[in-house]
C-alpha cells in the first residue's frame, strides 16, 4: 500500500472511530444522565435504540444514493447531519435542563440518519478503491479504529462528562469537524463511480445479487448480525456486573471493559493483515471466531473470580476480532461499485440491527438467569459458525477473476 492510499486509509479509519462514540461514549455516563433528567432506565436506553434504529431505516435509502451520486457526496453530509444531532441534543439539554427529554431524542434519530451514511458508505468505497488483498488490509485497520473508539469511549465519556453531562453531545458535534475535512481533502474517489438508474432498476440488480449470491451473502449477513449482537450484549451485562459484585466503578471499570475491546482491536487488524497475504480462507478464519465466541461464553457461567472472567472476556474480544474483517471483504467483494453502496449498507443496517437487539435480549435472559444467558449466547455463536464453515463459498463472494487481477496488480 503506497503513502496515498495509506493517508486514505488513516482519513477512513477517523469515521468509524467517531460513529462508535455515538453509542459507546453514552452508555457509562448513563446513572448520571437518569438522574439529570429524571427518566428510568427504559428511556434513557431510547438513546441507543432510537439512534440505532433510525441508521438502520436510513442506511439502504443512502446506499441507493452513494451508488448513483457518488460515495463522498452521501458521506460528507451526513457526518454535518451527524454533528447537527449532536447539536440538538446539547443546546437542548443546556437550555431545558430536565424538560429536555425528547428534544434529546430527537436529536439522537438525526444523528442515527448522519451515522447511516457514514460508516457503511466509507466501507464500500474501500471496496471501490481497494482490490480484494490490499482490501482485507484496509478494512482491518478501520474495523481496528473501529474497536479502538469503543476502548477510548469510556475514558472520553467519563472526561467530558466532568464538565457537565450534556457535554458529551456537544462533543460529537466538534468532533465531526476534522473527520469531514479529512475525508473532504485526503480522499479521492474513483471517476465514474456512478450510476444514474432509477430506483427499481436498481432493486432489480440487487435483488439479481440476491439470487446469485444469495445463500453465501445471507450467512455472512447472520454472521455480522451474530458478532455485534454478542458484542453489545456482553458489554451491557458486564457494565453492571463490575460495578454490583466487583465494586468498579468510573475509570476503573472503564478500563476493564476496555480489555475485550482492545483485543478485538489488535485482532481486526492482525487478522486483516493475514487475509491480505492470503487472499483466501475467509470463511475459515470467521468460524473460527464464532467457535472461540461460543467457547468463551459457555465456560463463563461456571467461573469464579475476576482474572478468569476477564480472560474470557479477553477471547470472546478476539474471537469478535477475527470475524469482521473476513467478513467486511466478503460482503464488499459481493458486489461490482454499481451495486457495491446498496450492498454494504444492507450489512450496515443488520449491523445496527445486532446492536439494538443485544442488550435488551441479553437482559431479558438474565432474569432467567446468569447461565441460561450464556449457553443461549454460546449457542447461538456455535450455531453461527458451523453455518458459516456449511454455507459460506468464498469463490461465489470473491470471484475467481477478482482475485486473478488482484494478483496481477
Amino acid at each position: 500500500m503506497d503513502k496515498k492510499n495509506k493517508i486514505m486509509v488513516a482519513a477512513f479509519a477517523t469515521v468509524p472511530l467517531l460513529m462508535v462514540l455515538g453509542n459507546s461514549m453514552l452508555i457509562p455516563e448513563f446513572p448520571k444522565i437518569k438522574s439529570a433528567l429524571n427518566i428510568n432506565q427504559f428511556q434513557v436506553g431510547l438513546f441507543i435504540t432510537l439512534f440505532s434504529i433510525s441508521a438502520a431505516i436510513a442506511i439502504p435509502i443512502l446506499g441507493y444514493l452513494s451508488d448513483n451520486y457518488g460515495r463522498k457526496k452521501v458521506i460528507i453530509p451526513s457526518l454535518v447531519t451527524y454533528g447537527l444531532g449532536g447539536a440538538i441534543s446539547g443546546f437542548s439539554a443546556a437550555l431545558l435542563q430536565e424538560n429536555a427529554y425528547y428534544l434529546i431524542l430527537f436529536g439522537r434519530v438525526v444523528q442515527g440518519i448522519g451515522a447511516a451514511g457514514t460508516y457503511p458508505i466509507v466501507i464500500a468505497l474501500v471496496g471501490d478503491i481497494f482490490q480484494s488483498n490490499e482490501r482485507s488490509e484496509a478494512l482491518g485497520i478501520i474495523e481496528a479504529a473501529n474497536g479502538l473508539g469503543k476502548v477510548l469511549s469510556p475514558f472520553l465519556g467519563a472526561a467530558v462528562a466532568l464538565i457537565v453531562w450534556y457535554a458529551i453531545f456537544f462533543s460529537y458535534a466538534i468532533l465531526t469537524i476534522p473527520v469531514t475535512l479529512g475525508i473532504y481533502f485526503l480522499v479521492k474517489e474513483p471517476e465514474d463511480n456512478t450510476k444514474d438508474q432509477k430506483i427499481k432498476d436498481y432493486l432489480t440488480e440487487i435483488k439479481e445479487i440476491f439470487e446469485k449470491k444469495g445463500v453465501s451473502l445471507a450467512f455472512s449477513l447472520l454472521a455480522g448480525v451474530t458478532v455485534l449482537f454478542l458484542l453489545f450484549g456482553i458489554l451491557s451485562y458486564i457494565s453492571d456486573i463490575f460495578e454490583t459484585e466487583y465494586n468498579l466503578v468510573g475509570l476503573k471499570k472503564g478500563a476493564i471493559i476496555a480489555l475485550p475491546i482492545l483485543l478485538m482491536s489488535i485482532s481486526s487488524y492482525l487478522s486483516g493483515f493475514y487475509l491480505k497475504k492470503k487472499g483466501k480462507h475467509f470463511k475459515k478464519v470467521m468460524a473460527l471466531g464464532l467457535f472461540i465466541d461460543a467457547i468463551s461464553l459457555a465456560v463463563l457461567p461456571f467461573l469464579d473470580g475476576l482474572i478468569l472472567y476477564l480472560v474470557l472476556i479477553g477471547l470472546l474480544g478476539i474471537g469478535n476480532g477475527l470475524v469482521l474483517p473476513a467478513l467486511n471483504t466478503l460482503v464488499t467483494s459481493a458486489a461490482e461499485s454499481s451495486q457495491r453502496g446498496g450492498i454494504t449498507s444492507i450489512y450496515g443496517s443488520v449491523r445496527f440491527i445486532g446492536v439494538a437487539l443485544g442488550p435488551p435480549t441479553f437482559s431479558l435472559l438474565n432474569r432467567i438467569s446468569s447461565t441460561v444467558m450464556f449457553l443461549t449466547a454460546a449457542a447461538i455463536a456455535l450455531t453461527v459458525s458451523l453455518l458459516t464453515y456449511i454455507f459460506i463459498k468464498e469463490n461465489v463472494l470473491v470471484p475467481d477473476d477478482i482475485k486473478k487481477k488482484d494478483q496481477d496488480n
